[in-house]
Parts: C-alpha cells; structure tokens; sequence
C-alpha cells in the first residue's frame, strides 16, 4: 500500500478564508430611520417591543423557521384516506412557529381592539422587523388584519367574529369558528375571466328563505391562505356584486363547500398556500348591502395595500442588512468591500431607498391610524398616498432585491444565502392587490373623484416648500402635469408623486445628508439608471453611519 501523507497545510484544501460568518443572531430593529418614524408617527410607547421582536427576528432560530417553511412547501389533501372531501393544507411546523409569534405579536387583526393612539403604527413597525423572518407568512396576517374594517359593515356579524380576530391567540385547524381560541380570514375576489376587473365575476349569490343567507356557485382564481377560518368574497347577487363572509366550518360542525382544485405553483411566496376553491351550494352571509361589494370590500384592499409597502420596505432593509453584512467581511483586491469606493456608493444609494420607503411606509401607517379615530384631513392622505405608495415602493422593490443580491456576488446567487428567495418575493408585492397600472389608474380615480386627495397630497407636500428647490420644481410641475393627467401617462405622474412625497419627508425628518442625496438623485437627476450612480460629492460615509452602523 502507497502510504498516505501526513496531514499539512499542504494538504488542508478546505480551509475556508475570506467569507462572511452567519449574520444570525442581529437585531432587525436596528434602523434608525423605522425607530423614528415609529416615535414621530405617535408609537413610540411600543418601541420596546418592537425592539425586542427585532431580536427575535434575528435569531437564528426564527431565520431557520423562515427557511424551513419555503423549503417544505404546504401540501394539499383533496381527500382522506376514507374517499372523504376534506380539502385541508399541511403546513410544516416552521410555518406555525412563524404564524403563532406573529398573532401574538398583534401582527394579525389586534390594533382594532387597541384604543392607543398609534397602535396601527406599532403594528406596521412590528411587520417591518417580524418580517425579516419570511414574507409568507405575512398574507393570512394581513387579510385577517384588513378584514375586520370591512366586515363592520355588517355589525350583527362583526360582533361575533372581531373579538376572534382581534385575538392575540393561533389557533390552527378547521373546526367551528366561534368555538377557537383566535382567527384568521381570507379574501377572494379574483375569478379567472376577470383578475383585477371583479365587476365581471361569474360566482353566483342566490338567496335563502333566512335572511342575510345565501348559497354561492362558481370557481375564484387566486385565494391564498386556503387553511383560513373565514373568507371575504365577491359574488353576483340579484342586487349586484355583493360582498360575503364564507366560514370554512358551518356553526353546526360540518364543512362548508370549500373545494381546493389545486395550490397555486408559484415564483415566490413558496411557503403561503395560493388556492383555487369552487364553491357549490355554499353557505355564505350578506355583508353590507347587495350591490355594494366592491365599495365594501375596499377597505380590506387599502389595508391590504399599505401591507403591500410594508413588506417591500421591509425586503430592502432585510436585503441591505444582508449586503453590508457581507461587505464587511469579504476583501478582494486588497481591501474590504465595505471600504471600497465603489461598493460604498452602491451600498449608500440602496440606504437611500430603503429609508425613502421605511418613513413612507410610516407616515401611511399613521395616516391609516389617524383616519380610524376620525380625522377627515387624514383620510384623505391616506386614500391617495396609499395608492401611490403601493405602486412605488413595490415598483422599486425587485431591481433593488437584485442590486442587494449582487452585493454578495456568486454567493447571492446560491439558495442557502437566502437573497434568491427575497428575489423571488420581491414582484408579488407589485402584483398582489393590483397591479401596478391597476394602481396608477386608482390614483387617477381618486384624483377625478375625490378632488379633496389631490389637496391633501399637496397639502403635506407644502409643509416643506422653499427648504429644496429641487423638490420645489418637482412639486410646481406635478401640479402642471396632473391637470393633464391621462391614462397613458398614469405610471410617469405617480412615479413623481412618489418621488415628491419620499423627498419631502426626508426633507423634514432625516439628516441634511440624506434628503440632499436623494433629491440630487431622484429629483435633480444626478443620477445614473441603477444603484450605485451617485454623484461625486455625496456624503457617503453619513448616509452608511445612518443605515449601516457598525
């Protein structure tokens, strides 16, 4: 036998040199710009338990539950072993892991049971950090959230279910809904001749002999959180397309006609179960008047859209965190990443966005907030910001996944780092809740049709003016282009009122630095066509202190 060498640095091969150690265990509330807004926008009194779900965000036991639950994907049971329909979805235990801390961290429908000035904005900060875990998750939380304004519309029915809702407790499983601990709810409203267009939905609502009962038939096309307690949907009733709460399990203990046809096999968003499910003589009750869904249903879709801008903002500061984690630990060509011109203004123009659409993200939350407790002036913000927020902030959210991923070179691009997944995840917020000519053609409507939108965007816009004469032009522009405004000019003129929103809140709440960053470059047009183009002169080492302290 030929003998084997001694073991020697000669023959050490897989000695790993040069590569960044896990980023778990970090603090995911660790951002300037989330802590402030969360003070400014009247949350501060929560501040320490946003503090400590950032830690918990961070460990590494919740990092592993949000990787575990995308790679074992929900599975779905038509039938029991008997031949029974029983139409049920298996999660696995990381995706209950998840969904339990975030009901018990008001992530769900809490805020509506908490009579605190800011408890929406505490509520949005807590998804900011939460979500740094897995998006997922982050669906039947929202619609559980946004379901309770709109099922108020029917009080006989929201004195029963809102204090379940409302709950703080995770109770999986379909059984009774009034007989849980805590719930969740769904929403349906797309069929596949239709999409966004609900007006041309085919399910049938007819009447029963009880009042307020109907039976519905038809198929919906994109129904996620199929393992939900209770749906909103929109059905056809002989008034009109109505608006109905759909239980999971009927008050007598048997199923109600759910039938899944199949999950939805899709680009992201791999551990939420998307679904098809018929419906067939199925029982549903009345919410708000026939004729009137669409207008009832609203409300769960502004809810559900300013989720859409929550979860984009929180993929760009997971995403950066990730970017400048590695930066700092990796070297090439003699130098840390981090300290390399270059890799500094990339890592810098991404922090710009990122603070951009965390305090807008806040301002719309305490918007949302300050309209529940009935100040008009704030609706207002909130109906038009909104809508321009969610077709911005989402808009920028794929290209700003991908600049972050590239950050880590070759090693962004390998599942195990976990930027593939944040990539993949990043259009459905663009998508989900309409799309985004969906979107800039309600900013349109609401301009046309609620002339007091326009004045409170323009409003908060002047809170500011003479402090930058950039944003001052943007702004006298705008206000020419608007009176012009068409369709097929939609996406330009929210793109700048996005714009003009974002600057003017840094203009007022962040560092000289920052604000003057980022009108240069997204107003000033001294900027390139991807991250990474600003201009000589930028103070790159304020803008990174600010974002990313060491």
């Amino acid at each position: 036998m030929v003998p084997m060498p001694e073991q020697s640095p000669l023959y050490a091969t897989h000695d790993v040199t040069n590569q960044p150690p896990p980023l778990a265990p970090y603090d995911a509330s660790a951002d300037v710009a989330l802590l402030e807004g969360l003070r400014r926008e009247g949350a501060g009194w929560a501040e320490d338990d946003v503090r400590a779900l950032g830690l918990r965000a961070g460990d590494a036991e919740a990092q592993e539950w949000g990787e575990l639950a995308n790679r074992h994907e929900p599975e779905l049971r038509t039938h029991d072993r008997y031949g029974n329909r029983v139409d049920e979805v298996d999660f696995h235990p990381s995706w209950h892991h998840l969904m339990r801390t975030a009901v018990a961290e008001g992530l769900a429908g809490t805020p509506w049971a908490d009579d605190r000035p800011g408890a929406h904005v505490a509520r949005t900060a807590g998804g900011l950090v939460w979500g740094h875990t897995e998006a997922g998750h982050g669906c039947p939380t929202s619609m559980t959230y946004a379901a309770v304004p709109a099922l108020r519309a029917q009080p006989d029915l929201a004195k029963v279910y809102e204090p379940l809702l409302t709950s703080r407790e995770y109770d999986p499983g379909l059984r009774v809904p009034t007989e849980k601990r805590g719930l969740l709810a769904g929403m349906g409203m797309t069929e596949k001749q239709g999409g966004s267009d609900v007006r041309t939905n085919t399910t049938v609502a007819t009447p029963t002999d009880e009042p307020g009962v109907y039976t519905l038939r038809g198929h919906k096309w994109f129904t996620s959180a199929p393992m939900c307690d209770v749906f909103l949907v929109l059905a056809q009733a002989p008034g009109g397309l109505s608006c109905f709460l759909v239980p999971r399990v009927l008050p007598d203990g048997s199923r109600n006609t759910f039938r899944i046809q199949r999950l939805k096999d899709k680009l992201g968003n791999r551990s939420n179960a998307s679904s098809e499910p018929e419906f067939d003589r199925t029982v549903a009750w009345l919410v708000g008047p026939e004729g009137r869904g669409v207008k009832t249903i609203i409300e769960m879709v502004n809810c559900t859209r300013l989720d859409c801008v929550m979860s984009s903002a929180t993929l760009m500061r997971k995403t950066l965190v990730e970017a400048g984690h590695h930066a700092r630990h990796r070297s090439a060509f003699g130098a840390r990443l981090f300290d390399q011109p270059l890799m500094r203004n990339v890592l810098a123009d991404l922090a710009l966005e990122s603070e951009a659409a965390t305090t807008l993200t806040l301002r719309l939350a305490g918007a949302a907030d300050r309209a529940v407790r009935g100040d008009e002036e704030e609706r207002a913000f909130r109906r038009i910001a909104t809508a321009v927020g969610k077709y911005w902030v989402t808009k920028r959210g794929p290209a700003f996944t991908a600049e972050a991923l590239e950050c880590l070179g070759g090693n962004g691009y390998v599942e195990d780092s976990g930027m593939p997944r944040h990539y993949r995840e990043a259009p459905l917020l663009s998508i989900w809740e309409g799309s985004g000519n969906v979107n800039a053609l309600d900013v349109l409507r609401a301009l046309g049709r609620e002339p007091g939108s326009a004045e409170s965007l323009f409003g908060e816009l002047a809170l500011v003016r003479g402090a930058d004469a950039r944003l001052d032009a943007t702004v006298a522009s705008l206000k020419r282009e608007l009176a012009a405004a068409d369709q097929l000019s939609a996406r330009r003129v929210v793109e700048r009122m996005a714009l003009a929103l974002q600057a003017s809140l840094l203009v007022r709440h962040a560092p000289p630095e920052v604000a003057d960053a980022f009108c240069a470059t997204r107003l000033g047009g001294d900027w390139g066509h991807a991250f990474g183009t600003l201009p000589p002169g930028t103070d790159l080492d304020t803008i990174l202190d600010r974002a990313l302290p060491a």
